[in-house]
């Protein structure tokens, strides 16, 4: 069993991850995923009676106040979440507008508090700092206590809390301690410092959290509330949830549609960029299929629900992205398990210094300040933050682009890959068919050609058939509808009207029914149709997939960026040559089953390193599941969207390369944050150790660095990058 619980009042990420740890040692508890940005935790496994109340126990121990509770009926939001502030955190239900208005009047409130305290502390801190360094009267240290406590209070108060219930080793408990020992030692200014950037550091902590979750939660806001739904021959406007398939919903410009569907009536144009990212808008008729969450432009229309709301693709999307905010990449593991052994490490070497300084040199004063600067820097906060918040970002711009991927393990492979390759059908061709060529012989005009081919093929779904019908319609030629007719599989169609005997098919059908098949130019590509009358044939029509039109931009922009690229298919081989020629991948190979496009991968795999493979189809789920990362486009197959590790909304060749960019992007700020991060840490120590402690330094090692990190993490959600 699995279930999602919501958290309250939890601000330090390293606790996030004491209390994911701790959870997982329960009896009953199989896994634990605790998502800090968006303040969840999900747990598999046996989820009895009491395990919320035990959950609660242990959670409270280590971060005092942290409150995990049954997740609300509708979907809620924790808009306000200081440090240690138990009563800013609320439940925002996004489903009612006047509670939307007043918690965000709350939120306003108690930020504009934080605001206001920030700004008296300074104000404070600069007089003490001035009247300090003109008198260095008694005044003066009453106006650094006074700073101390307006800056601080979150903190003291938070350290009271977690003593109690016995936690002495949190961030709150060590600035505490690094700075009343400032105190003691006379140096009232870098304690204040210390709380300051503390203080600051939150706030930029709250404005990042916040803003990369908004990214994230942004589409749940898509889904519609009410729809209008024909009942008993009038529109009647009701729960979308209510919505059934079937139903015949009305549509009127400037709605948001609620439910997929098929336009059943009326025509109109719908703005899809909240489901593709696409920005132009998309001309939709009766028989055109329709998605949950695009915005009707122009004229009323008319569906039928083909989901309800809960299976709707604006559903699905959101639980896809808030669920991939929860699968956390190897390297955010490698900081979780990194973090449990520094605090310890630089708790004892704070100690030692303080210890061995003062024994060999006699100079207490200056070793116990030194050991202090290392307690500033002691909480791993700012990685334990920023590394996941890079991947959350890169999560929240790829939804906004059409890109979904199922986890921050997904990105991460992405960036690591060297190879893609692609299946052709649906991927790198439209998927459709046209008719490219005709050819006639025997004294048939092209015109009679067709009309006797399209009145046989009209009886089949077949893709090739129905391009076929297509086509003839769109010249104005009229079928005759046969007296007898029929499919052979494999092969083509038969129809007998007038008198007349007529096959349509390929070569195979007419070696079949010996009909002997005249020289005629091969064409380029494509699958032949041959027309036979009578046992004598008449002309052949070739019908054509098309290249989609990103195609070669894509392969292009992949080759740049270093990327082997390559085609793997099911399609004849001569139509690979073809359209891998045409769009220019390093290797094209054809004629493929699903096995033997796996064998190919694990050879190219061999050979260039991590692969990603892109695909549409049933017969890839095999390989899209045995690449490094699989990709599918969303007007695929259900099992290969199920397969796949990202899926492209849009369905073009171009979101690969946007996607590569938001994954190289991401995995690149999260290793500038590990490696700037603990480079300034690591110079601090070795400053301090030398014995040039600087709290000052200790403080933009911490805080300021959070800062920075925080900053850098959220470039990620820059979009504008990466459109072309």
């Amino acid at each position: 069993m699995e279930k999602t619980y919501e958290i309250l009042n939890l601000d330090c990420a390293h606790c996030g991850g004491k209390i994911e740890e701790a959870v997982k040692k329960i009896d009953g508890v199989e896994d634990a995923n605790l998502n800090f940005p968006m303040r969840k935790i999900k747990i598999s496994g046996d989820i009895s009676d009491g395990l919320l109340k035990r959950i609660n126990e242990i959670a409270g121990k280590i971060e005092a106040g942290v409150i995990i509770a049954e997740p609300s009926e509708h979907h809620h939001e924790q808009l306000h979440e200081h440090h240690n502030d138990a009563e800013c955190c609320c439940g925002h239900e996004l489903h009612h507008e006047h509670e939307h208005e007043h918690h965000h009047h709350e939120h306003g409130d108690s930020g504009k508090k934080e605001i206001i305290m920030l700004a008296v502390g300074v104000a404070v801190f600069i007089t003490a700092l001035i009247l300090h360094h003109m008198t260095h009267s008694p005044a003066a240290i009453a106006l650094f206590v006074a700073a101390y406590l307006v800056l601080g209070c979150n903190v003291l108060i938070a350290t009271a809390k977690n003593i109690r219930v016995g936690n002495f080793f949190d961030e709150n408990f060590l600035m505490t301690v690094a700075t009343i020992g400032a105190f003691v030692l006379g140096e009232y200014s870098e304690a204040v410092g210390v709380v300051l950037f503390f203080k600051i550091g939150e706030l930029f902590e709250d404005y990042a959290v916040t803003r990369s979750r908004k990214a994230i939660t942004d589409v749940s806001k898509l889904k519609v509330d009410k729809a209008e739904v024909l009942r008993d021959g009038e529109f009647v406007r009701i729960d979308a949830d209510e919505v059934e398939i079937g139903d015949i919903l009305r549509i009127k410009a400037g709605e948001r549609i609620a439910v997929d569907g098929v336009v059943e009536s009326g025509e109109s144009r719908i703005d899809t960029s909240a489901i593709n990212g696409e920005p132009v808008p998309v001309a939709v008729r009766a028989g055109d299929n329709v998605m949950s969450g695009c915005i009707n432009l122009s004229e009323t229309f008319n569906i039928k629900a083909t989901a309800v709301a809960d299976d709707s693709m604006i559903a699905k999307i959101a639980r896809a992205v808030e669920n991939a905010s929860a699968e956390k990449p190897e390297i955010d593991r490698f900081i979780t398990r990194f973090s449990k052994v520094y605090t310890p490490v630089v708790i004892v070497i704070a100690v030692l210094t303080a210890v061995i300084g003062s024994v060999v040199t006699h100079d207490i004063r200056k070793w116990i300040y030194s050991a202090l600067t290392f307690l500033v820097i002691s909480c791993p906060c700012a990685l334990v933050l920023s590394v996941p918040l890079a991947y959350f970002s890169g999560i929240g711009a790829s939804s906004k682009l059409g890109i979904l991927f199922k986890g921050g393990n997904s990105i991460e492979a992405l960036a690591k890959v060297k190879a893609v390759i692609f299946d052709k059908t649906g991927t790198l061709t439209n998927g459709s068919f046209n008719v490219t060529d005709v050819r006639t012989c025997g004294g048939f005009s092209e015109d009679k050609l067709m009309q006797i081919c399209g009145s046989c093929e009209q009886i089949s779904s077949h893709p090739v058939a129905e391009s076929i019908s297509l086509y003839c319609k769109s010249k104005g030629l009229k079928f005759t509808e046969p007296d007898k007719s029929g499919e052979i599989a494999g092969r083509g169609v038969y129809a007998e009207y007038d008198g007349n005997t007529v096959f349509c098919g390929n070569e195979k059908l007419m070696a079949e029914k010996n009909i002997a098949v005249p020289a005629m130019p091969e064409p380029s590509t494509g699958s032949i149709v041959y027309v036979a009358v009578n046992g004598e044939i008449k002309g052949r029509v070739t019908v054509s997939d098309t290249v989609k039109k990103s195609s070669l931009n894509a392969v292009v922009e992949l080759k740049s960026m270093n990327i082997y690229t390559a085609m793997l298919t099911g399609d004849k081989p001569e139509n690979a040559k073809v359209v891998g020629k045409e769009i220019g991948v390093n290797f094209a190979k054809g004629g493929l089953m699903p096995d033997e496009k796996l064998q190919e991968l694990n050879r190219i795999r061999s050979e260039k390193g991590a692969v990603m493979f892109v695909g549409d189809g049933i017969n890839d789920a095999p390989v899209l599941a045995g690449a490094d990362i699989g990709g599918a486009m969303q007007s695929g197959s259900d099992l290969a969207l199920e397969a796949s590790d990202a899926v492209f909304m849009n369905s073009e060749p171009e979101s690969i390369v946007t996607a590569k960019k938001i994954a190289d992007k991401t995995y690149r700020i999260s290793y500038e944050n590990i490696i700037f991060a603990l480079a300034v840490k690591a110079i601090v120590l070795i400053l301090g150790l030398l014995g040039h402690p600087e709290m000052w330094l200790a403080v933009f090692a911490d805080s300021g660095v959070a800062m920075l990190l925080i900053l850098n993490s959220i470039r990620a959600l820059n979009t504008r990058k990466y459109k072309n």
